[in-house]
């Protein structure tokens, strides 16, 4: 991150090398605006922010998920409704927590940039954009990171635990079963917290720098300038009731008090006269489409209805027939969300252009801190049975744990679907201000430079989602065969008389996790700069238009396989049903095949699928960072030949 700050001075600042002089504005050539100089060096303090807050986010996630997993199995001694309360509850706070501290931080920081900035809006909002970069880039990491900890400790412990060795989830004779109930909290709960505050940051970001180009910022109104900011808010408080209706009565009223009834708004070179009827609108096809989402997701997760019910009944066949549903169920599952994106893109760009997809996008993000404590829900209730394993606890609480597990597992794929379908919309969003801000008036596919950067950007989510799994596997292979030696050299550990090593489990998960994330995490962060400077704006807009479209099917599609295939073991493991018992019980060949469907699924719908959604955005608001200096010094290879 330092390195990455000290870039972004450099090369920020040396847009007109070096000057301290006041310039002409980029969109109003009559005024005056701050020099370059200053915008590269409150980009780095902002983007410094955002990078800390992350970081505060996902350790605030991870301390209220370590205090809620020990509550949850104390409390599910009562009941399975006394355990979801207080999962759920921990949930809540954690999206409550995380959404506020995103907005109370870059409030603050809009406020203090103003006083130096004063009524240059272009110029701060532009300086604002670091924050999400900062905010993204250590999220990037953290759901890398994150990832591969804990299914590198998944998949060993099932392999070897209850593949191999026929003992139960989470029994505390596994030497990986500590490496796995932690890296639960490292991979869903810090990961997953970090990017939403990015997308929230990103989202926010975007609409400003419309925002300050457009009417709001000529006649220097701020409130309705913030109100991407202001509509945050109602989320917040709502986010207990888990309602679009509210949320849609609640940005209605935002929408009349903070905007003027007509305004203009920047529309690539003209200003478009926009009402604050179709803001509103704006605003809720995004918050509808996210609802679209959730139960698209939920539909095709869950062991309620057919689909993973199919899956699991293709297990009777073995493992080969398993898979072969789980990926067809994962394709299948992008249909509707991919319509319901591009239906609020046409019509929030339709209303309001770029600045209406910023919106639509944080309309969907709105429902996030929701989504938050939906997906947070899961690893709490997941550790919670951990927990009563590794304690004895009598089987009753494991079994009520286990209830609230499955629906963890449909929560947590609903929460990735709200995060796909949000950065989908965010990057649209930023990459609209990038082509605003680069100067670039149409990007026409038919030029070679824009095609090339189309067909490299589609590749991008593929090469991304290769380093990603490999890095799963290898340090996989590692956990199998120290677990197995451990099992084989340990005399006693079978019987229970003996401990396991638990520390060395952990450590070869901590180490692969650090290791691993760099290449990945060095592909996302290098490629914009790589490609703005040698080829230039214009290669840079099809790389992210053709990464965003790719990346927005495969995020999907992988992480609803992979939660099919968990939830299909689930279903079996539960017997709930004639059917269910049909397949079992837990050992049985189909069940055994249902395993290896859910390891397979494991890098899928946490490593891979979540950290697609973070390429998408962080390459788009990298991009528009370093637009200025890609506008001036990028195209190199293109100058010289």
């Amino acid at each position: 991150m330092v390195a990455f700050a000290i870039l972004i001075f450099v090369f920020l600042g040396s847009v007109e090398g070096f000057s301290t002089k006041s310039q002409p504005c980029t969109y109003d050539i009559l005024k005056l605006c701050k020099p370059a100089l200053a915008t590269a060096g409150f980009s780095t303090i902002a983007f410094v922010l955002g990078a800390v807050t992350s970081v505060i986010s996902g350790f605030l996630g991870m301390k209220i998920a370590t205090y809620a997993n020990a509550r949850t199995t104390l409390e599910a001694r009562k009941g399975v409704g006394k355990a979801f309360i207080i999962a759920f509850r921990s949930g809540a706070v954690m999206g409550f927590l995380l959404a506020a501290n995103g907005l109370l931080v870059l409030y603050i920081t809009i406020n203090v940039f103003k006083l130096y900035y004063g009524d240059d809006w272009e110029g701060l909002f532009e300086s604002i954009t670091g924050y999400g970069l900062g905010g993204s880039s250590m999220a990037l990491f953290g759901r890398v990171g994150g990832g591969i900890y804990t299914k590198a400790a998944d998949v060993g412990a099932d392999l070897v635990g209850k593949v191999e060795r026929n003992i139960p989830e989470d029994d505390p004779r596994n030497p990986a079963v500590i490496a796995d109930n932690v890296g639960d909290n490292v991979g869903d709960i810090a990961g997953m917290g970090s990017d939403l505050f990015g997308s929230y940051a990103e989202s926010s970001c975007a609409a400003l720098v419309v925002a300050s180009i457009s009417s709001f910022g000529i006649n220097h109104e701020f409130t309705p300038m913030l109100y991407p900011l202001i509509e945050i808010e109602p989320a917040l408080k709502n986010q207990l009731i888990i309602s679009t209706v509210l949320m849609t009565i609640g940005v209605a009223i935002v929408s009349w008090v903070a905007l003027p009834s007509s305004f203009t708004i920047f529309n690539f070179g003209t200003q478009k006269v926009v009402k604050n009827w179709q803001l509103f609108l704006c605003v809720a096809v995004g918050l509808w489409a996210g609802l679209i989402i959730g139960f698209v997701t939920e539909y095709y997760t869950s062991n309620a209805y057919s689909p993973v019910q199919d899956v699991a009944d293709s297990c009777r066949t073995g493992a080969a027939t398993n898979v072969i549903f789980g990926l067809a169920l994962g394709y299948k599952s992008v249909i509707i969300p991919i319509f319901a994106i591009a239906v609020s893109i046409f019509v929030s760009f339709s209303f309001a252009a770029m600045y209406g997809i910023a919106v639509a996008a944080l309309g969907m993000l709105s429902t996030i801190a929701t989504g938050l404590a939906i997906d947070a829900y899961g690893p709490i209730s997941d550790n919670a049975g951990g927990i009563a394993e590794m304690a004895g606890m009598s089987h009753r609480i494991r079994e009520r744990t286990d209830a609230l597990d499955a629906a963890g597992n449909t929560t947590a794929a609903i929460g990735k679907g709200f995060a796909i379908g949000s950065a989908a919309l965010v990057s649209l969003a930023l990459f609209g201000a990038f082509v605003s801000r680069a100067s670039i008036s149409t990007v026409d596919v038919l030029t070679p430079k824009v095609f090339i950067g189309l067909i490299v950007g589609a590749m991008l989510p593929y090469w991304f989602s290769a380093m990603t799994m490999k890095s799963v596997g290898s340090a996989a292979l590692k956990m199998v065969e120290e677990v197995r030696r451990q099992f084989n050299t340990i005399p006693g550990l079978m019987e229970g008389t003996a401990k396991p090593d638990y520390a060395t489990c952990v450590k070869i998960s901590t180490d692969a996790s650090i290791k691993e994330m760099i290449p990945p995490g060095a592909l996302v962060m290098l490629t914009p700069l790589i490609v703005g400077i040698f080829f230039g704006v214009e290669t840079l807009s099809g790389v992210l238009a053709g990464s965003l479209v790719s990346g927005v099917q495969i995020a999907i599609s992988a992480s609803n396989t992979g939660g099919a295939w968990d939830n299909a073991k689930k279903y079996i493991e539960a017997g709930a049903s004639e059917h269910a018992r049909s397949l079992g019980p837990k050992g049985s060949d189909p069940h055994k095949a249902a395993v290896i469907g859910d390891t397979i699924g494991d890098p899928l719908k946490d490593t891979s699928g979540p950290s697609l959604n973070i390429l998408i955005k962080l390459m788009a608001v990298e991009s528009l960072v370093f637009a200025p200096f890609f506008a001036t010094h990028g195209g190199l290879l293109f100058k010289i030949f």
